[in-house]
């Protein structure tokens, strides 16, 4: 029996039930489980961590049973022993079966994560401690009701996300939006009723904490006249802050209208992100 932690989360024990490569440099895993039936989501950049099996093991070991004592429990297990935690976005819920899918970024060379994704396969069990309520504290796309136009950027790392918001807008919304890959292969066809012109900026990027590709071609960029804009901006950390700064001081958007989140950090594992409490 599966532990609650501290609503509107829990953990939640899954098996891979089969995996898809979208591109050189993603891979869709889709997990199933009983527990899913207890799994809610209304956002779609909806934040999960998820605890893959420590190199070596077959299961992940996470003391699920210690209830809110899991953490220092998990912390204080050996390192060749402890699950491996990475933060992960919700790409899809599906119901009858219930299923969720999770696309993960393939490095070179590879992290933890990102190998045990290149080589899941059906059965592989993972732990998820993700919301038993649709809408929760982990969601931070949230535009207001009033918002005439809504500008999207992601990094690799934010594709995932940002493409499950993408095809999520309404008819009549409009959108302007830029979606940062490493290679032409891993473009995706998003289908979306909104009118939502996406460009895709192609090209690796390992010596800086942004793309200047993305900084020319957002700076360049003619965004529609708008009264009240929405702006989501996610990735690496020091681009995010450096994309933030442009809308709100170049292009003087409302700083309350701009939801801006760093999924990771250049040089930094998140391991010691943790350990720096960020």
């Amino acid at each position: 029996m599966t532990t609650a932690i501290a609503a509107p989360f829990r953990f939640f024990s899954l098996h891979v039930a089969r995996t898809r490569r979208l591109g050189p440099s993603l891979v869709r895993v889709t997990f199933a489980g009983e527990d899913l039936r207890h799994f809610f989501s209304d956002g779609r950049d909806q934040s999960l961590s998820l605890f893959i099996p420590a190199e070596g093991q077959s299961e992940p070991r996470v003391p699920v049973e210690l209830g809110d004592g899991w953490w220092q429990g998990w912390r204080e297990l050996p390192d060749d022993v402890r699950a491996v935690m990475r933060s992960y976005t919700l790409r899809s819920l599906r119901r009858n079966p219930d299923e969720i899918d999770i696309d993960f970024v393939l490095h070179e060379p590879a992290g933890p994560a990102s190998r045990w994704a290149a080589q899941a396969g059906p059965g592989d069990r993972v732990f998820l401690l993700g919301p038993a309520i649709a809408d929760n504290r982990a969601i931070r796309f949230r535009p207001p009701e009033d918002t005439d136009l809504v500008v999207i950027w992601g990094d690799e790392t934010a594709v995932p996300a940002a493409s499950a918001i993408v095809e999520s807008l309404p008819a009549g919304t409009r959108a302007r939006v830029w979606l940062e890959v490493p290679h032409s292969g891993d473009i995706q066809d998003l289908v979306t009723e909104a009118d939502a012109e996406i460009t895709w900026i192609v090209g690796e990027n390992e010596s800086s904490e942004c793309s200047p590709m993305a900084l020319d071609a957002i700076r360049a960029a003619q965004l529609p006249s708008a009264e009240r804009p929405y702006v989501w901006i996610a990735g690496e950390s020091g681009c995010v802050k450096e994309l933030r700064r442009h809308f709100v001081r170049e292009r003087e958007v409302d700083r309350r209208r701009v939801t801006f989140v760093g999924y990771w950090r250049q040089g930094l594992t998140e391991e010691q992100l943790r350990e720096r409490g960020e």
